[in-house]
């Protein structure tokens, strides 16, 4: 079992940043995959971005490349999402899953249902 727990959300004005961390507990000696999730009201939860267990490799969905980069600290059991020129159409509660690693491959993936553990979420507001 993993342990998730997100941080960072807040309110910012468009063209504005936030980093949100998502610290892990538990099971970290297991090889994760990562990812970050979000949800806006009234929409479906969608992909935002990925990183292999190493954290050699990433993958975005197309609505934040350029903008947002995900990294993580396995020293430090966290994986991070620095934000940038936020625009208010990223506004969403945002969301970190882990997936067990048997491949490297298997950070390469927006499919929610293949991620096992989920973080409570955390909330991002961007103004306009």
């Amino acid at each position: 079992q993993v342990q998730l727990v997100e941080s960072g959300g807040g309110l910012v004005q468009a063209g504005g940043s936030l980093r949100l961390s998502c610290a892990a507990s538990g099971r970290t000696s297991s090889r994760y995959a990562m990812g970050w999730f979000r949800q806006a009201p009234g929409k479906e939860r969608e992909f935002v971005a990925s990183i292999s267990w190493s954290g050699g490799s990433t993958y975005y969905a197309e609505a934040v490349k350029g903008r947002f980069t995900i990294s993580r600290d396995n020293a430090k059991n966290t994986v991070y999402l620095q934000m940038n020129t936020l625009k208010p159409e990223d506004t969403a509660v945002y969301y970190c899953a882990a997936r067990p690693s048997v491949y490297y491959s298997d950070y390469r993936t927006g499919a929610s249902y293949e991620y096992d553990y989920w973080g409570q979420g955390t909330q991002v507001t961007v103004s306009s």
